[in-house]
C-alpha cells in the first residue's frame, strides 16, 4: 500500500508571538479539515483555554486563532513533510522537519518554544539546536495520549509564565 506524503499547516505566528506551541503533524481529521485541532476528542484547544483564559473551546476556529495570537500564542508542527498511515505519531516517517531557525528569526518576542507531546519535541529539540528560548515539553494533547486531562492541564498551565 502507497502512504500519500501529508504535509503541515503554515504557521499561525505575528511578530509578537511570545510563544509558539509545536505539534508533530496534523492528524487525519485536521488535514482533512485543514485545521489545527480539528479532532474534537483531541484536548488541544481545552489546554490552551485554561492557559491564556480565553474561551477557545466553543469559538469557530477563525476565532480561535484570533485569540491565540492576542494572547501571544502562535502554532507550528515540528514536521514539515512526512508518510503516516492514520494519525499515531509513532506511525510518522519523517521525510523533511519544519524550518524552525528560520520562523524563530522572523518572531522577534519569542520567548518559548513549547512541544505539544514526544514527537514534537524529539524532532523539534534537533531543528532548533542551541537557543536562548525556553524549550518545554508537554504530555501530549493527543486522545491517544490518557494521561487524565487534569494532570495535563497542570503541566500546561506552566506555559503562562511566557505569556
Amino acid at each position: 500500500m502507497d502512504v500519500p506524503l501529508e504535509h503541515c499547516f503554515p504557521p499561525v505566528v505575528r511578530p509578537d508571538t511570545r510563544l509558539l506551541v509545536l505539534g508533530s503533524l496534523p492528524g487525519a481529521m485536521s488535514l482533512a479539515a485543514g485545521r489545527y485541532y480539528a479532532n474534537p476528542r483531541n484536548q488541544f484547544w481545552r489546554l490552551m483555554e485554561s492557559v491564556i483564559d480565553r474561551p477557545l473551546a466553543d469559538a469557530d476556529y477563525d476565532q480561535r486563532l484570533a485569540l491565540l495570537l492576542d494572547a501571544g500564542v502562535g502554532l507550528w508542527d515540528t514536521v514539515a513533510a512526512a508518510q503516516r498511515p492514520g494519525s499515531l505519531d509513532a506511525d510518522i516517517r519523517l521525510h523533511a522537519a519544519s524550518d524552525l531557525q528560520a520562523l524563530v528569526a522572523t518572531v522577534p518576542r519569542l520567548r518559548a518554544m513549547a512541544f505539544n507531546g514526544g514527537t514534537s519535541a524529539r524532532v523539534g529539540r534537533r531543528q532548533i539546536g542551541d537557543t536562548k528560548l525556553a524549550l518545554v515539553d508537554l504530555p501530549s494533547s493527543s486522545p491517544a495520549y490518557t494521561l487524565p486531562f487534569d494532570e495535563k492541564r497542570a503541566r500546561w498551565l506552566a506555559l503562562r509564565r511566557y505569556l
